[in-house]
C-alpha cells in the first residue's frame, strides 16, 4: 500500500478528524446532536469569514456545484461561464441544462481568465444575469483572479458561482470578499477533512434569486432550499444527515481555526513555491503557461517528452510508495499533479514529492537531476527563514 498520498485530492485526513469519526453515532434528532450540529455550521461560517450560515450538503463537492446551478439558475437567464480547465468547462455542461443561453470565455487550459476579458463580454452582453468561475481547476493546477472578476461582477448586477472546492483552506479566499453569491467548497482538500460532505456559502442576493426561481429543486438532494435553515435546532432535517461526517467536519474546521488561516495558507504557498522550486531545478516544465497563476494546493508537471504518465505514476507508488494523481479529460497523458493540500501541505513534503517524482523518471530512462532538485527545494525552505 501507498506510504504517502500527495494527490490533488481526497488527500490523508488529519489525526484529530479521523478521531472524531469513531465517536458514536447519535440519533440525529437528540438535542445533543442538533445543538452540535448548529455549532458546527455556525463555526464552518466563521472559517468562511461570514455571518451567514452555510448549507452543508450530504456529499461530495459535486453535488453542491451541480446544486447551485439547479438552484440558482432560472429558464430565462443567460449565464457566463469561464473555463480555463476541466472543471470549470465541465460547469458550463450543468448550467446549459437550465438557463436560456449559455456563453463562454474559454482560454488554453496551461492558463488563466483575464478579468479585463470578463469586463468586455459583460458590457458586450448586458443580458447576463450569472458567472460562474473554477477558483483553482484542480485538473491544471491554475488560478482564476476571482476577486477581480467577483468585484468587476458586483459592478454589473451579476450572481457570482465560485468553485472553490480545492482552494478554501488552502489559500486567501473567502465568499464574501471575492463577491461570491455562492461559494462552493470541501472539507476532503485543504481543510483535509472526509469525504462525504460539501460546503455552499449562499449570499442574501442569491437567496432572493432562488426563492424567486420556480425551478429551483425542493424535496430533492439537489436543494439548497431544504437545507436553508437545517442548521437551526428547532428546524428538521429534509433527511438523515451523515452523523459520523459531520464530527469530522467539526473536527476539521477546529483544527483550522486552530492553528490560524494565515499559517495554514502560508505552509501551503511554501510546500508549492519550493515544489516548484525542485521541479524546474530538475529539468522538468510546470504544466501552467506562467508561474504567477500557479496555484498554492497542486503543482503540476508536463509529462517528459517519451514518457507516459501512467508509468511515471506506478514506478513513483511501486518504488517510493508515493502517489500522485493523473492528469483529467482532455490532460490525461499530458501532465503528473502533485498535491499540497491539508496534513501534506508543509514544506518537507516538496522534498518527498520531487524526490519520487525525478526518481520514477530518471528510472524510466528520462532526464531528472534529482540532486538538483532537493538542493532546490530546500533552498526555497532556507530562504523563507
Amino acid at each position: 500500500s501507498p506510504i504517502i498520498t500527495l494527490s490533488a485530492g481526497p488527500v490523508d485526513a488529519y489525526p484529530v478528524v479521523l478521531r472524531a469519526l469513531s465517536r458514536p453515532v447519535t440519533y440525529d434528532f437528540d438535542p445533543s446532536f442538533q445543538k452540535f450540529y448548529e455549532s458546527t455550521v455556525l463555526k464552518t461560517a466563521e472559517s468562511l469569514g461570514t455571518a451567514r450560515p452555510p448549507v452543508i450538503l450530504q456529499g461530495e463537492p459535486v453535488l453542491g456545484l451541480e446544486a447551485a446551478a439547479a438552484a440558482l439558475i432560472g429558464a430565462d437567464d443567460v449565464v457566463l461561464n469561464l473555463a480555463s480547465g476541466e472543471y470549470g468547462k465541465g460547469f458550463g455542461f450543468w448550467a446549459a441544462r437550465h438557463c436560456r443561453e449559455l456563453v463562454e470565455i474559454e482560454v488554453p487550459y496551461d492558463d488563466a481568465i483575464d478579468p479585463e476579458a470578463v469586463s468586455d463580454m459583460l458590457k458586450a452582453r448586458p443580458d447576463i444575469r450569472i458567472l460562474s468561475v473554477c477558483h483553482h481547476d484542480t485538473p491544471s493546477g491554475t488560478v482564476n483572479p476571482v476577486r477581480e472578476i467577483g468585484a468587476i461582477c458586483r459592478a454589473h448586477d451579476v450572481l457570482t458561482i465560485v468553485d472553490a472546492v480545492s482552494s478554501f483552506g488552502g489559500m486567501d479566499v473567502h465568499p464574501e470578499d471575492v463577491n461570491a453569491d455562492i461559494f462552493v467548497t470541501s472539507p476532503s482538500k485543504c481543510l483535509g477533512g472526509s469525504t462525504g460532505l460539501c460546503i455552499v456559502h449562499v449570499s442574501e442576493r442569491a437567496w432572493a434569486k432562488i426563492d424567486a426561481n420556480p425551478a429551483a429543486p425542493t424535496g430533492s438532494v439537489l436543494s439548497l432550499k431544504d437545507w436553508r435553515d437545517a442548521w437551526r435546532p428547532d428546524v428538521l432535517f429534509p433527511f438523515t444527515p451523515s452523523v459520523s461526517e459531520i464530527h469530522a467536519l467539526d473536527a476539521a474546521v477546529q483544527n483550522y481555526l486552530d492553528e490560524g488561516p494565515e499559517a495554514v495558507w502560508a505552509r501551503h504557498a511554501l510546500t508549492a513555491r519550493a515544489c516548484r522550486a525542485g521541479v524546474r531545478a530538475m529539468g522538468l516544465d510546470l504544466w501552467p503557461v506562467r508561474e504567477s497563476i500557479c496555484a498554492d494546493t497542486a503543482t503540476t508537471v508536463r509529462v517528459p517528452a517519451g514518457l507516459e504518465d501512467a508509468a511515471i505514476r506506478q514506478e513513483a507508488r511501486r518504488r517510493y510508495g508515493v502517489v500522485f494523481s493523473a492528469g483529467r479529460g482532455s490532460l490525461l497523458g499530458k501532465l503528473v499533479r502533485i498535491g499540497h493540500m491539508g496534513p501534506v501541505a508543509r514544506p518537507i513534503y516538496a522534498v518527498v514529492a520531487v524526490t519520487a517524482l525525478g526518481g520514477a523518471i530518471a528510472a524510466l530512462g528520462g532526464r531528472a537531476d534529482v540532486g538538483a532538485g532537493v538542493e532546490a527545494v530546500l533552498a526555497a525552505i532556507d530562504g523563507a527563514e
